[in-house]
């Protein structure tokens, strides 16, 4: 056997691999919440591992009543950025009451 053509189908194969691109993850469904105004929104497909801080909060408003009818966890959190230790954890499927407050949320 010889080693020579071996070689560059292997490195072939890596190269073809290397080349292609990741599909960006994302959490499958919706994740569905009010806004502080009671008007209800939706994020479709939310990006995985990326802190999303929810456009209708405000500083003296957060949004509440979140459902995480994705295929990810989601992690909600009382303060932009996904920072602070007030936080919930919502399971897919998982929904989180009308007290549930919210700034920003993470998928993981």
């Amino acid at each position: 056997m010889r080693l020579r053509p071996v070689l560059a189908v292997a490195a072939g194969a890596l190269l073809i691999t290397m080349s292609v691109p990741n599909s960006a993850s994302a959490a499958t469904g919706e994740f569905q919440y009010r806004g502080p105004l009671l008007g209800s929104h939706t994020l479709i497909d939310p990006p995985d591992q990326e802190c999303i801080n929810i456009g209708e909060a405000t500083n003296l408003l957060p949004a509440q009543s979140p459902r995480n009818l994705t295929t990810s966890t989601a992690t909600i959190f009382l303060d932009f950025d996904c920072d602070g230790d007030t936080f919930t954890v919502l399971n897919p499927g998982q929904s989180g009451g009308i007290l549930v407050k919210f700034r920003s949320v993470v998928f993981s």
